[in-house]
């Protein structure tokens, strides 16, 4: 299985076997059962749809319940699927676990950051803003947004006040520091996107 669905606990620091303070990330990693197994026969590719999370079956619509139910499963808040090797063996109502990361060095870890609301230029895109002082009239505004030639509209894409943050992101090549399956949690150095209680994906590194 190439990754697993987690939430992130928060962040703490653990000594490593050379005796460094190393600052991680905790996650609850799975465990996640499989709920749909899609194969090359039927759908062209061959992916696992594993769950996260038991919700009841009343927040759901009916015909998710009867999909969990087909698998023997749990109903759960969060699916998703991820590829699995053409020589491993995977059947609806498995359970997947942090496991799948013993002998891993490193993983991708995807998830949304944190809303920040409405921001100005300054925040949001750590702009320079105008003088303080000397009467400056322009300490904090986006300045001149328009081209002085023809036609003088205003490009697409021009870094403006708008909404900052509550969007998807990806922090690559983590290290795992640590993996302890008794507890369903995954170590890794760095910050990952989200706040404490968010979901994530964790992915085996892609590029390394």
């Amino acid at each position: 299985m190439e990754g697993l669905i987690g939430r992130k606990i928060g962040m703490t620091q653990v000594y490593d076997e050379k005796g460094r303070r190393v600052t991680v990330t905790v996650i609850q990693a799975g465990p996640c059962p499989v709920v749909q197994v899609k194969t090359p026969e039927t759908d062209g590719y061959s992916a696992a749809q594993l769950g996260f999370d038991e919700q009841k079956p009343s927040r759901l619509p009916k015909a998710e319940v009867k999909h969990f139910e087909k698998a023997g499963v749990k109903p759960c808040k969060l699916t998703k699927e991820f590829a699995f090797d053409a020589d491993e063996t995977v059947k609806e109502g498995d359970l997947v676990t942090v496991n799948i990361f013993d002998g891993v060095k490193l993983v991708d870890v995807s998830g949304v950051t944190k809303g920040r609301g409405f921001a100005g230029v300054v925040r949001r895109y750590r702009m320079r803003g105008g003088p303080m002082t000397h009467g400056g009239h322009s300490k904090r505004r986006v300045g001149s947004i328009g081209a002085r030639d023809l036609p003088g509209w205003v490009d697409k894409g021009k870094r403006m006040p708008g909404h900052k943050g509550d969007v998807n992101r990806k922090v690559r090549n983590l290290l795992i520091v640590q993996v302890r399956p008794e507890d369903n949690l995954l170590l890794v150095e760095g910050s990952i996107p989200g706040a404490k209680g968010g979901y994530v994906f964790i992915c085996k590194a892609l590029k390394k």
